[in-house]
């Protein structure tokens, strides 16, 4: 469970993170589409619904188990970059991957960060997901 519960904190950072890099790399036309809705986080402004269905918590436990996949390929990557743009870049790619990851289970981003955010600061979200993996 706490490595599930760090592995979402750390891919929730990753994902909030992605705007406010696609917003300070004006040279990358292809970042600036990626501001759109599909990196809102709803639950981090207190809009979040936390009766999610099963299905729902199946697909982001699928979800979770591709995207710490994905942070596990980019990790070293990331740390290793020899300078802070082509760790950005390294980080975008890695989002863009977990996008792609957590789309292609069929949830999508705003859903899956509630679940995350739920995850972490609600027990019985917490409880649900644990029972269900």
């Amino acid at each position: 469970m706490n490595k599930l519960l760090v592995s979402v904190t750390a891919s929730l950072a990753l994902l909030a993170a992605a705007p406010a890099m696609a917003q300070q790399n004006q040279q990358e036309p292809a970042a600036q589409q990626t501001q759109g809705s599909g990196y809102s986080d709803p639950a981090a402004a207190g809009t979040q619904d936390t009766n999610f269905s099963d299905a729902q918590l199946k697909n982001f436990i699928e979800a979770q188990e591709g995207v710490m996949e994905v942070r596990e390929e980019y990790i070293q990557k990331i740390e290793a970059a020899d300078s802070q743009q082509k760790a950005q870049e390294l980080q975008m790619e890695a989002n863009d991957k977990m996008v792609s990851v957590i789309e292609d289970v069929g949830i999508d981003i705003p859903t899956y960060n509630s679940i995350a955010t739920a995850y972490s600061s609600e027990p019985k979200v917490r409880n649900r997901v644990d029972a269900l993996m």
